[in-house]
């Protein structure tokens, strides 16, 4: 038996240094032995893998290579073997290993232009009589009291195995017992996780997982066997409380601070790297001058709600530059147990939009105010001016069935404290103003009645032919006592006396006194023409009234008005003359010499002719839009009669 082994030193001497000598003349790359080390026992399957196919080696998906695995104990190239052997490219399977395998493989991969070498360490030891664990053994923890779990090392042969589409299974053992998969204490997970659901004293000891698979026809198995011990000091998952994915806002060329807060369950002080990034860059500066710093970490311990250490550490930013905005900060807490991460994104603060806003605000409200002012005070100029630029805006009245844009209704007689007569305002002033200036029609008794009509008849007919009713009022025209008769200069109107008032209702406009208990009025038209007007205007809605106060009332003089002139007066308000009249300066730019040397009148009654003053655009707001005066040539030849 000594012999044997003398004389197979001796082959592998002789062969050695041709082997070597060859690999030399090629000039290859000598990448050493691997310091990872493939352990086995006689039986199990080893699989040698070689590095050398690898980014860092060359570009294998673009040059050609093949790849050639040698024994180094005898030099031989090694070739797949039935049962034993099986050579796929970088790796090498050992499919029954015996103890005469064990020693260094050597793989050589050739390119057209280069070579390299790389060796592999096989060990295989003799299993331990009695002992179902493998001899060389991984150390892992269970943490007491916790769910935890146990990793086994094949996953590079089920990694592999995949690879060649060949499928496998694991089965774990505690000692010689095997472990079910889903009972009440172990569960399989994620195919080399074993999963303890609660950790006990007692689950220490050796664990082995055995991977069986069947690869080039043979059934092989590999284990790996784990020393479990149980530790009373345990952490869990690391927690990320703060930052929080959020975003924060910040301004140019301000500082800004941020906690990292870092939340580690458990018993003890745990191995935790709390570490902020930027741009995937750690940042290990802790004070200035840099710009971006962080503070040394701290660390607490809490018992309650949940026992468990606490790790802070701050991020500063001494002055933020345009370059540190739009990216994402990191915290990074590092532990066995995982790598969670918390971050924010930094973005340029909003402009202050409170001063602005506050200032288009104020400006609109201003701008409300005086438009609403504006309006308010030159409202019946614009109104007038947007029926002058737009008249096609405006429904044709001359189509509405009505002959008379207004109905003009006063009193015969009473005081007008100007000393012009009330008739001259009403026969002369209004149509000299409304028809001749601005194209009204206007029915005025006294100076459009037909001959022969009843009073009733005339008041009734008209005023239903009649858009607006202007109502021409003094002082004294509802609560006059009685008067004399007045007449009209128009050459219709007949004077009658009261002793034939049992002939009103048939004569063609008369005037005469009308009796109602102790006041007296001056006429009967009047009274029916106030009665109609509030009819139509109060009750039917059907007529618009134009109240025209000639001259100024008292709060004792309008007291005694009749409820409905009250109501109307107060709900729309009256166009007051007496105002107009008062205005002298005004009165005064529209003075007109060649009128009073015309017509003999007082200056006073000229200025009233002014038709752009206040007074009169009153009465044109109130009017109805765009009349026309049509001229009816057969009644025109009745009146002139």
């Amino acid at each position: 038996m000594g012999l044997n082994a003398a004389l197979g030193s001796l082959v592998v001497f002789i062969w050695m240094p041709e082997i070597w000598a060859r690999l030399a003349q090629e000039r290859c790359t000598d990448f050493k032995l691997q310091f990872e080390r493939v352990f086995s026992v006689p039986g199990d399957t080893a699989m040698l893998n070689s590095t050398l196919l690898s980014p860092d080696v060359l570009n294998y998906t673009a040059v050609p290579y093949n790849i050639t695995w040698y024994n180094s104990k005898t030099g031989q190239e090694m070739s797949n073997q039935t049962g034993r052997i099986l050579v796929l490219g970088e790796t090498i399977w050992v499919l029954n290993t015996t103890l005469e395998d064990a020693g260094e493989y050597t793989t050589v991969l050739r390119t057209p232009l280069s070579c390299f070498m790389q060796s592999t360490k096989l060990v295989v030891d003799t299993q331990n009589a009695g002992e179902c664990g493998r001899p060389q053994k991984t150390s892992q923890e269970l943490t007491d009291g916790v769910a935890d779990h146990l990793n086994c090392p094949l996953r590079e042969y089920i990694y592999k195995l995949e690879s060649y589409r060949i499928t496998s299974s694991i089965q774990w053992y505690k000692g010689c017992e095997p472990i079910l998969d889903g009972s009440d204490k172990y569960a399989y997970w994620d195919r080399t996780l074993l999963n303890v659901k609660r950790v006990e004293p007692e689950d220490s000891g050796t664990y082995t997982c055995t991977l069986t698979f069947t690869l080039g026809g043979v059934t092989g198995t590999v284990s790996e066997s784990i020393d479990a011990s149980i530790r009373d000091e345990y952490s869990l998952v690391p927690q990320v409380h703060e930052p929080t994915n959020e975003i924060i806002k910040a301004k140019i060329g301000s500082n800004l601070t941020v906690k990292c807060l870092v939340f580690v369950p458990g018993v003890g002080i745990p191995f935790v790297d709390v570490l902020w990034l930027v741009r995937d860059d750690f940042i290990f500066d802790t004070s200035p001058p840099a710009n971006v710093y962080t503070s040394e970490p701290s660390v607490w311990s809490q018992k309650t709600p949940q026992e468990g250490v606490w790790f802070e550490r701050m991020l500063f930013i001494s002055e933020l530059k345009k370059e540190d905005f739009y990216i994402n900060y990191t915290c990074q807490a590092s532990s066995f147990r995982g790598v969670p991460k918390g971050y924010f994104t930094l973005l340029p603060s909003d402009p202050d939009i409170l001063l602005p806003v506050g200032l288009v605000f104020c400006h609109v409200v201003v701008l409300f105010i005086v438009s609403v002012t504006v309006y308010y005070i030159f409202r019946i100029d614009i109104v007038l001016w947007f029926r002058k630029v737009f008249p096609f805006l405006y429904k044709n009245k001359d189509l509405d069935g009505k002959l008379y844009d207004a109905y003009v209704a006063y009193p015969q007689s009473g005081s007008f404290e100007f000393g012009g007569d009330v008739e001259r305002f009403a026969l002369h002033t209004l149509p000299q103003i409304l028809e001749q200036a601005y194209g009204y029609k206007l029915f005025i008794a006294g100076r459009d009645c037909l001959p022969g009509q009843a009073t009733v008849d005339s008041v009734e007919e008209n005023i239903q032919t009649s858009c607006r009713i202007l109502l021409l009022y003094t002082a004294s025209t509802f609560i006059g006592k009685k008067h004399t008769s007045s007449t009209s200069s128009n050459n219709n109107n007949v004077p009658i006396s009261r002793a034939n008032k049992s002939e009103t209702d048939t004569s063609d406009c008369s005037v005469t006194s009308f009796y109602d208990d102790e006041k007296v009025f001056s006429d009967t038209r009047q009274p029916l023409e106030s009665v109609a007007a509030m009819h139509r205007a109060l009750l039917e809605g059907s007529l618009k009234v134009i109240l025209v106060e000639l001259e100024e009332i008292s709060p004792d003089q309008l007291a005694l008005f009749p409820e409905s002139v009250r109501y109307l007066r107060k709900k729309q308000g009256a166009v007051c003359w007496w105002k107009h009249m008062q205005k002298r300066q005004t009165w005064r730019m529209c003075v007109r010499e060649r009128d009073e040397e015309k017509h003999g009148q007082d200056s006073r009654l000229s200025l009233s002719l002014c038709p752009s003053s206040r007074f009169w655009k009153e009465i044109r707001f109130h009017m109805p839009v765009r009349g026309k005066r049509v001229e009816y040539p057969e009644k025109t030849a009745l009146l002139n009669l």
